[in-house]
């Protein structure tokens, strides 16, 4: 009899919790039996073991009972992470390689049959767990996943591209890991940062000042966005420009954005520490946009946490999923519930939505007549929700440009420019009160976002008259502190608010 232990790390959203995979090699009717409340890719394994051991010219104990136990046993496991903890596990148990030497690393990776190791899923998350939790151990990855872990500041992170780089580190006798220096086995370092890709440029934009304007507020406060005009306006251009007027990411706010990508599988080093900007289509389901499924997996917004998410044609998604951004709008992440488990991502994106004001699109336009009646008009605003309006802090009209504008008009203000202004206002804004100004809530708002004399009795007027709700009035004051902050200002003025205002117009009504 013989028992091996070896560690590694199950998902439950971002949270990386730690599983022992415990190997017990017994005399008796020969079998391989796993347990642990086990997913079916995990039983899977079985398979993938066996052949990758036996044709990496390993020994497998055929001739004995094999158990292994994926504890703690009421913690759900998916995914083929634990191929290789599992293999190394038998052959330790077996006493092909040393038992005592496993300890102090943890290891994740899925078996091809010829034992290649293949990346797995979340390798990140794993990685910050162990920093987050300041486990001093070495975390042994494929190679792929070794390059998005090692990203990690401080991690022991190595890579291997077959099971036999790892086997070599653990054999009797054999060099201390990670001194070896086989081609297939290396100490994963961070990657240097390359070249930010070229991204679409503001002065592209010609005309559309007022439009210009509200994506500098909105970049500079973290504020959310609704751009309404007909087909044609340049709504989508206006949005797909959004991330380049953003400042740079901090290196938390970089490790947070790329941890939840790694979960989904969409994360590639070489987009370290640039913004995600998502743009699902208008056919996504609620369960896509904010997250779902067993185990919980992460949705667009969570993907788009410190980006943009962009979403064209507004009214056009699923009523229930416009309807789960409430929640997220307010609080900057989402929790995902389910019967067993419950898993919170971060959620903190900026939304730019785009819409046109009638089913025709051409409502209010000078371009041509809109043909869609009064009702029609209604039934097509009335899918977004008065809630869910409320929480978007600007609402702006984005008209046709003519042609003869279009075409003659020199290119605009370029998104560098812009991108000036707004670092200056965020770095007041941090300085000031240690958060974006949309981030403001109660108290905070009293104390930081200060109004002259002026300035309240025109906002008190501006409510009462327009009857804004308590989050609406906050969210227009917030958006005012904003416009303070781009001018330079230490209070807030009634020219501030003034504008503010004119941001919180509700949609365009046929008479």
């Amino acid at each position: 009899m013989s028992l091996s232990l070896v560690q590694s790390r199950a998902l439950l959203g971002l949270e990386a919790a730690s599983v022992t995979v415990e190997v017990h090699l017994a005399n008796g009717l020969p079998s391989f039996t796993l347990v642990g409340l086990a997913d079916v890719e995990v039983k899977e394994a079985r398979e993938r073991v066996r052949c990758a051991i036996q044709n990496a010219g390993l020994e497998f104990p055929s001739n004995k009972r094999i158990t292994v136990n994926l504890a703690p046993a009421d913690l759900p496991k998916d995914s083929g992470r634990f191929d290789l903890p599992i293999a190394l596990g038998i052959l330790a148990a077996a006493g092909q390689i040393e038992a005592a030497r496993l300890a102090g690393h943890e290891f994740a990776g899925e078996l091809s049959l010829s034992g290649h190791l293949r990346p797995v899923r979340g390798a990140l998350a794993m990685a910050l767990a162990l920093h987050g939790r300041r486990v001093a151990t070495r975390l042994v990855l494929p190679a792929e996943s070794a390059r998005e872990a090692a990203l990690v500041p401080g991690a022991e992170i190595y890579g291997a591209a077959h099971l036999l780089d790892v086997v070599r580190q653990f054999l009797p006798g054999g060099p201390a890991a990670g001194d070896a220096a086989e081609d297939g086995w290396h100490r994963a370092l961070p990657a240097a940062a390359g070249p930010a890709a070229a991204a679409a440029d503001l002065a592209d934009v010609k005309g559309h000042a007022g439009a210009r304007r509200a994506l500098e507020i909105a970049a500079a406060g973290q504020h959310s966005l609704l751009m309404v005009g007909p087909p044609g306006s340049g709504k989508s251009m206006l949005a797909q420009r959004f991330a380049g007027l953003l400042p740079a990411m901090s290196v938390d706010e970089a490790l947070e954005s790329a941890a939840v990508a790694s979960l989904h599988g969409r994360f590639a080093v070489e987009r370290w520490r640039m913004r995600p900007t998502c743009s699902p289509h208008h056919s996504a389901s609620a369960v896509a946009l904010v997250g779902g499924g067993s185990p919980p997996r992460p949705g667009e917004i969570s993907l788009a946490h410190n980006g943009v998410l962009f979403l064209d044609e507004f009214p056009e998604f699923q009523r229930a999923a416009l309807e789960a951004l409430r929640e997220p709008l307010e609080t900057g992440s989402i929790t995902i519930a389910r019967a067993a488990r419950r898993a919170e991502f971060p959620a903190r994106f900026q939304l730019v939505a785009a819409m046109n004001p009638c089913p025709c699109g051409y409502l209010g336009s000078t371009l041509k007549p809109c043909r869609c009646t009064p009702d029609q008009v209604a039934r097509y605003q009335g899918k977004l929700s008065g809630p869910l309006l409320d929480r978007i802090d600007l609402h702006i009209e984005v008209p046709a440009v003519p042609a003869t504008h279009l075409l003659e008009t020199p290119a605009g203000e370029a998104s560098a420019e812009v991108r000036a202004r707004v670092v200056e206002a965020r770095e007041r804004a941090l300085q000031r009160q240690g958060k974006a100004n949309q981030a403001l809530q109660g108290a905070e708002i009293d104390r930081h976002a200060q109004l002259d004399a002026a300035a309240l009795r025109f906002l008190q007027a501006a409510a009462t008259r327009l009857g804004w709700s308590a989050r609406g009035t906050h969210r227009t004051l917030k958006l005012a502190r904003t416009i303070a902050d781009l001018a330079g200002a230490g209070t807030v003025q009634a020219a501030h608010v003034a504008e503010a205002v004119q941001y919180r117009r509700a949609l365009q009504q046929v008479e």
